[in-house]
């Protein structure tokens, strides 16, 4: 096969060092300390490499990545699942000569990479997200604890951890025993009545799970306190990206062009559609179905806003989420059409706006719903996540507001396609159309 980058290499990266391979009988290895990155850079000038691939393993290549492009090689990133290694034993050695002999006859595609401004933000939301998560934990330790003394503050209160909860909880863990005391601490908006909340705050005082309960409360409130910090990280951010972007729209214009929605519980308390709106140049992806501030948050920090930059298409973005059908045909039979499993935090906030969209009123509900009737709803929130993706790109890149005839037109398309491929397989088989004749 012809060789299209000459001079490429191909690097396997590991935890304790990387193996450099700079030609077939040129193989190295290298710690992976920041000294073993800077021999690396030189190794590569020695040799007159330009451009180098990368198997993406873990965070290990993170920093290396980071290292190469800052020394001017044209480094591309490839996705472990479209590598395949060569049979026989697999080691190191071979994996980093594999990939610089693909590398070298143009058989690896990059994978993509946000801009620096959505690395950095990327960082504290995943952090952000995985503290979420730990809090969740202790919500439940907490509700564990309550039920094993026999408090049954779930039946009662649709939140453990709302305001009513935790004043009750921390009622409890500083020594209040007194059932008409603790109901008093219940906000006038539960729906439950003052009897039934009585008789749930009722229950057997042990020790042991008092101590529990007493911990688990104190951990949930620092995670939520690092929570804080973070979301003050991240808002710092924003605000120096838009004092150096200039970019600064007027609050008038936001608010009347706002689509109203309830903020949810784990939600910044920054004004995230604020800034979203002036990084998209006056595009609200709030006005769509099930779209809600974590969706815009998750899309701002993980691919940013300017995706027609980097995806050919709609199609192309769709499928990058894994939203597309993953085809394996052999012998003119379709052995496999299931969608690919992909974990993008991007593509799971979507799959829950759609989920969403499906318990809400319109066109997006409408479709939801009459797609989990004939093929259930697993099915359903994939095809609507199709959708939402298709209409945010079309958003971006006309500048225009929320319309669903974006993802109609999308469906359109695809209709034509069929209809195509019907007409061939037809053709094939010599198949003779007829009419049927209706006599009366």
């Amino acid at each position: 096969m012809p060789v299209l980058n000459p001079n490429a290499a191909g690097i396997d990266a590991g935890s304790r060092s990387h193996f450099v391979c700079v030609s077939q009988d040129n193989v190295k290895e290298f710690p992976a300390h920041t000294a073993g990155l800077h021999e690396i850079c030189e190794h590569l000038k020695a040799h007159g490499i330009k451009t180098v691939a990368i198997e993406s393993t873990g965070f290990y290549w993170q920093q290396l990545f980071a290292m190469l492009q800052a020394n001017g090689f044209e480094v591309i990133v490839i996705n472990a699942r479209h590598l395949k290694n060569v049979k026989g034993h697999k080691t190191d050695v071979v994996d980093s000569k594999w990939i610089q002999l693909l590398h070298s006859i143009g058989l690896l595609d990059n994978s993509f990479q946000p801009d620096d401004f959505c690395k950095e933000l990327r960082q504290y939301t995943r952090h952000r997200r995985s503290l979420i998560q730990s809090s969740s934990k202790y919500i439940a330790k907490m509700n564990k604890s309550l039920v094993l003394m026999n408090i049954q503050l779930r039946t009662v209160l649709r939140d453990l951890t709302g305001e009513s909860g935790l004043k009750i909880i921390k009622a409890i863990i500083n020594g209040e025993r007194n059932v008409d005391n603790l109901e008093k601490l219940v906000g006038k908006n539960v729906k439950a009545s003052r009897e039934a909340i009585k008789k749930a705050l009722q229950g057997d005082w042990r020790s042991e799970h008092l101590f529990e309960l007493s911990q688990n409360y104190e951990f949930y409130e620092f995670t939520w306190q690092k929570i804080r910090e973070t979301d003050n990280q991240i808002e710092n951010i924003l605000n120096n990206w838009q004092k150096e972007s200039g970019d600064e729209l007027k609050s008038k214009e936001y608010k009347e062009r706002q689509h109203k929605k309830p903020r949810q519980k784990n939600d910044p308390k920054f004004d995230v559609k604020l800034f979203a709106y002036q990084m998209t140049g006056g595009v609200d992806l709030s006005e769509i179905t099930g779209v809600n501030i974590n969706t815009i948050l998750t899309m701002m920090t993980e691919t940013g806003f300017s995706i027609k930059d980097k995806f050919k298409s709609c199609n192309h973005f769709a499928s990058w989420l894994g939203f597309a059908p993953n085809r394996k045909i052999t012998g003119g039979k379709v052995m496999s059409s299931s969608t690919p499993k992909v974990r993008s935090p991007l593509a799971y906030a979507i799959r829950q706006a759609a989920n969403a969209a499906g318990n809400s009123e319109g066109r997006l509900g409408d479709f939801f719903r009459r797609i989990a009737y004939r093929k259930g709803r697993t099915v359903a929130i994939i095809a609507t996540a199709r959708k939402i993706a298709v209409i945010i790109y079309k958003m971006l890149e006309s500048g225009q507001a929320y319309s669903y005839e974006y993802a109609k037109d999308e469906l359109e398309k695809v209709r034509k396609i069929q209809i195509k491929k019907t007409q061939r397989i037809i053709q094939h088989f010599n198949i003779q159309s007829f009419e049927l004749q209706l006599t009366v």
